[in-house]
């Protein structure tokens, strides 16, 4: 009798146990970090750490290498085979979003309150993805060199004017010091161009679209603001203050740090290298102002839910939880990137107050322009970074840009001005 008890108890327990399993909703997602193990390291412990605080969810990962993550997206959504939580990054968002790739988020907003405005992704007057970290570029510097070359240091709040940038420029040319007085990062293609350079091109009035309607390129590209950037840009490689499309990639990682450029634009991601690097004495200065404001890029890989998960409430679920400052700070130490709020930053051993890349946050909180929150974007970006080569190669100017307005036009009409 004792056996048959303890024989249906085990039972009993054994369906119980059955029915908690079967009650536990799995959670697919996909992400761009495949092939880096620092950041798959992270992106797991998230998973891991929600999976045990949550007995009703079950997340499982697959993770992608960057350069094919989009392209197993797009052919996923084509197919009807979308996970429920994907990454997307910033600019290409409103794009997915407008092809119903993508969902709003249900997100509790008050979460997100005190992040910067490049981590949040809004299309069509709603939230469609956040992230954990952006990105910031920096005029890199020597401070021996701007006290050699009798230089203001500049600030955030007085950056340099294009006056004064010219003279820096130039001074650092007649100087010898280095072989190319500014670096640009023309070994880097794809989406560094619009999100580095278009930049230069907005401090000086002009953008890649009419962000007023989204509905051409007219005014914006090829105006007499574009045509004064076009102009000033074309005269960087043609005055030799800056190495062309052929620089080699060796060069752009290290040129730097050897003294062969006195100036670099470029990341916060590389900062850590150029101190370890050797450069005891670098200073991280804001963009220069051509005229309207002193401007940098914004928006890096954020989190969102594909258009066909059935399993909205649990995604979403998971993207809060990620939004922790602890993960946030973690990303940052890891791989460098900038915290999504001062809360992390403060957690963080570069970005809290008196940390060496401190500055970054400044400069995302204070100076950061996403790129242009279209679908459209994504060919747009592609039609600016041919210019922009073609330029530097000694293309006329306006031509050039007369010719990449129509073809950003004509895509747009194509598309029905992609429901803006």
């Amino acid at each position: 009798m004792k056996l048959k008890t303890t024989l249906v108890g085990a039972l009993i327990a054994s369906t119980c146990l059955a029915g908690m399993a079967a009650a536990q909703t799995d959670i697919t997602m996909w992400y761009h970090g495949g092939g880096n193990e620092v950041e798959s390291a992270l992106i797991n412990q998230i998973v891991s750490d929600f999976n045990a605080a949550n007995a009703d969810y079950d997340v499982s990962l697959e993770s992608f290498p960057q350069g094919s993550y989009n392209d197993s997206v797009v052919a996923a959504a084509l197919a009807g085979n979308l996970p429920d939580i994907i990454d997307v990054d910033g600019p290409v968002m409103p794009n997915w979003a407008w092809a119903n790739y993508m969902q709003p988020l249900s997100i509790d907003e008050s979460i997100i309150a005190d992040f910067l405005p490049g981590t949040i992704g809004r299309w069509d007057g709603e939230l469609y993805s956040v992230g954990l970290w952006d990105a910031a570029v920096s005029l890199y510097a020597r401070q021996s060199t701007l006290d050699e070359l009798s230089l203001r240091a500049p600030t955030l709040a007085s950056p340099w004017t294009k006056d004064e940038f010219m003279g820096a420029l130039e001074a650092a040319k007649a100087s010898g010091k280095c072989e190319y007085a500014f670096d640009v990062g023309m070994a880097w293609t794809g989406e560094w161009y619009p999100y580095a350079f278009s930049p230069f091109l907005q401090s000086f009035g002009g953008d890649i679209v009419d962000r007023s309607t989204y509905q051409t390129a007219e005014g914006a590209l090829n105006g007499d603001a574009a045509i004064e950037f076009g102009e000033w840009w074309q005269s960087l490689f043609t005055e030799g203050y800056t190495p062309g499309t052929s620089q080699d990639p060796a060069d752009r990682d290290t040129g730097f740090i050897d003294g062969k450029y006195c100036f670099s634009w470029n990341g916060n991601w590389a900062s850590v290298a150029a101190i370890d690097g050797g450069v005891d004495d670098i200073v991280f200065l804001p963009a220069p102002d051509f005229g309207n404001g002193s401007v940098i890029g914004a928006g890096s890989w954020q989190f969102g839910i594909s258009a066909t998960s059935e399993n909205a409430e649990g995604a979403n679920a998971f993207i809060e939880f990620a939004l922790q400052d602890k993960y946030m700070a973690a990303f940052s130490d890891g791989i460098g990137l900038i915290p999504s709020t001062t809360s992390a930053a403060d957690m963080t051993e570069n970005y809290a107050q008196g940390g060496p890349l401190n500055i970054y946050f400044a400069l995302s909180a204070e100076q950061a322009l996403v790129r242009p929150v279209s679908p459209g974007y994504v060919v747009a970006a592609k039609v600016f970074e041919k210019a922009l080569a073609d330029i530097a190669n000694g293309a006329d100017v306006a031509d050039t840009l007369d010719a990449a307005v129509d073809e950003i036009d004509t895509d747009i009409e194509r598309n029905s001005g992609y429901g803006h």
